[in-house]
């Protein structure tokens, strides 16, 4: 019994190297998921789904190196829940902060004219916009006052008014 505690609690590096490799990895990998866009964050695709398992599984043992504790892995848990916490903290104070982290909205469409340039730097299909305009009640492009890639990933759109010219 005493052998199985061990093994629980021992720590195969110092408890300060996981929280320099937990900050380290959330810190690039934030990064790197502002790069790649928002669609990655607010549309999940089968796709998107893989990439970010797969995302998880490469990092595994930048974070854990050679450790298979308990408190370990308890100890990187902590740094990352107290981490994302304090990006949220920021965001909620600091504009400046808010949209280093989380960006800023992006026009799509307005007055029925949709920017095809933004759809493809945004690496928005043809298909997921169209989704996003039906689930608005807009089946033409036409019917489009505004439409909006939200910081959030998703996609707001802005029916024109019946019968009017918004």
């Amino acid at each position: 019994m005493n052998a199985l505690m061990d093994r629980l609690f021992d720590l195969a590096m110092p408890w300060w190297e996981f929280v320099i490799r937990a900050v380290a990895v959330y810190v690039v990998v934030l990064i790197m998921v502002r790069i790649v866009g928002k669609r990655t964050v607010g549309q999940y695709t089968p796709f998107d789904l893989i990439v970010v398992v797969l995302l998880g599984t490469a990092v595994q043992n930048s974070l854990i190196g050679e450790d298979q504790s308990l408190l370990g892995g308890l100890i990187l848990a902590a740094t990352l829940l107290s981490l994302n916490w304090v990006v949220g903290f920021l965001s909620a104070r600091s504009r400046r902060f808010d949209r280093l982290v989380e960006g800023h909205s992006i026009v799509l469409a307005r007055n029925g004219i949709v920017d095809q340039d933004q759809l493809r730097r945004q690496s928005i299909s043809e298909e997921d916009f169209r989704a996003a305009c039906r689930s608005s009640d807009c089946f033409d492009h036409s019917e489009i006052a505004l439409a909006i890639l939200e910081s959030s990933g998703s996609i707001t759109v802005i029916k024109r008014p019946e019968g009017g010219v918004s």
